[in-house]
């Protein structure tokens, strides 16, 4: 295998070993929590809290951190170790709050090694299109790690999950350190001009670009939420219509992703977005309607472009807004846990309804649609101010 080669195979093996650690870890946690603890219920929900909230501080400080030096690799590394010594804790401690602070501070800086990716990506001039297709790896790791976590714990108990995520831990500290190794010279052509933290946290504009992806995450987390509850309570249909409905969606993201990644080399990304949600308007706004099972999983495909879009292009212009690849990506991933709050709310608020989870459709085409009007709008705007200028 020629140097060249595996120069191309490494990035794609990173990107899937950071995001299978994580595909193979939430779902094992609460798991792991009652089988090697004894951890009640109500200890499982305050320790993923706190898991999550130290997940949601590393996110932001380890990648704006990263900003200052240009150096995001090293940080990865960190964090590949620090998986390594979450594994260890949980393997060798019996104590349920050693396992917590564990969790919070050697579990949160794990989970930005495929942020920090993605910073580096940019940092390198990575072209959108490589950034979208290395998100579609992500995206596969997340269908294949579930299953594989389930399958390795009912085989053969907790001490087989430990396992699973020990090795990919250990290959994650093997991809930091030969990233390191064959480290591409950037230019230094941005780091002399480029604006700080506070301006580029400026502007209502910038804000509601976030605020837009939250209110977009949110739909498809409390879709997805609700889509079993949706397909057995309101359909009236066997719950394996919800696997395949679910099972089918993940895996045309991938392929939608791909596609979209060559599309994004000549087409502008605002079209994209623009094609992507109306995608999601249609889609949430005829599932709302959908009165056979059959008729869900058919209209899966306007559901995985959609997400595609939200995943793939939302990534790549949050990093043309912000300047920082640290920030960009950081800010990127948090508007997925903000959009996991949201959609608790939304499907809390519409459960006083008659059919709530058939609601939670109709709520989630209004506010794509919203969000479609508004970059239109903006989109507008910008274009007439423009012209203004140019007109001077």
């Amino acid at each position: 295998m020629t140097r060249r080669l595996r120069g191309r195979l490494l990035w794609p093996a990173a990107a899937w070993f950071w995001s299978l650690q994580f595909a193979v870890l939430n779902p094992l946690l609460a798991v792991l929590l009652v089988t090697l603890y004894g951890a009640t219920p109500s200890q499982v929900g305050w320790v993923l809290g706190l898991y999550n909230v130290g997940g949601f501080i590393a996110s932001l400080v380890i990648p704006t951190l990263a900003d200052r030096t240009g150096d995001y690799l090293r940080p990865l590394l960190f964090c590949a170790l620090g998986g390594v010594g979450l594994v260890a804790v949980l393997a060798l401690t019996t104590s349920l709050p050693v396992a917590v602070l564990a969790l919070i501070v050697l579990g949160g800086p794990p989970g930005v090694g495929s942020t920090l990716l993605f910073a580096q990506l940019r940092h390198e001039g990575a072209p959108p299109a490589q950034v979208i297709r290395t998100r579609a790896i992500v995206s596969f790791a997340w269908v294949i790690g579930p299953p594989l976590a389930t399958l390795s714990t009912g085989a053969a108990g907790t001490p087989a999950a430990l396992l699973l995520l020990a090795g990919i831990s250990v290959i994650n500290v093997v991809t930091a350190l030969l990233l390191l190794h064959r480290r591409a010279p950037v230019l230094a052509r941005d780091e002399a001009v480029r604006p700080s933290l506070l301006t580029q946290l400026r502007g209502w504009s910038r804000w509601m670009l976030v605020a837009a992806f939250i209110l977009l995450q949110a739909t498809n987390i409390a879709t997805v939420t609700v889509a079993t509850l949706f397909v057995t309570h309101d359909l009236h249909a066997p719950i394996l219509w919800a696997g395949a409905v679910l099972g089918a969606a993940a895996l045309l993201e991938i392929p939608a992703l791909m596609v979209m990644g060559r599309l994004h080399e000549r087409t502008p990304a605002r079209v994209l977005l623009a094609i992507g949600w109306g995608a999601g308007v249609l889609y949430y706004g005829l599932a709302g309607l959908v009165q056979e099972p059959w008729q869900l999983l058919a209209l899966q495909p306007l559901n995985a472009w959609f997400f595609a879009t939200v995943a793939g292009v939302g990534l790549t212009v949050f990093q043309d807004v912000f300047p920082s690849p640290g920030l960009a990506s950081g800010l990127f991933t948090n508007t997925r846990r903000a959009g996991a709050i949201l959609a608790g709310l939304l499907i809390a608020g519409l459960g006083v309804l008659p059919a709530p989870y058939r609601a939670v459709f109709g709520a989630a085409a209004l506010i794509v649609l919203l969000v479609l009007l508004g970059g239109v709008l903006v989109t507008a705007r910008q274009a007439h101010s423009r012209q203004r200028f140019d007109a001077r």
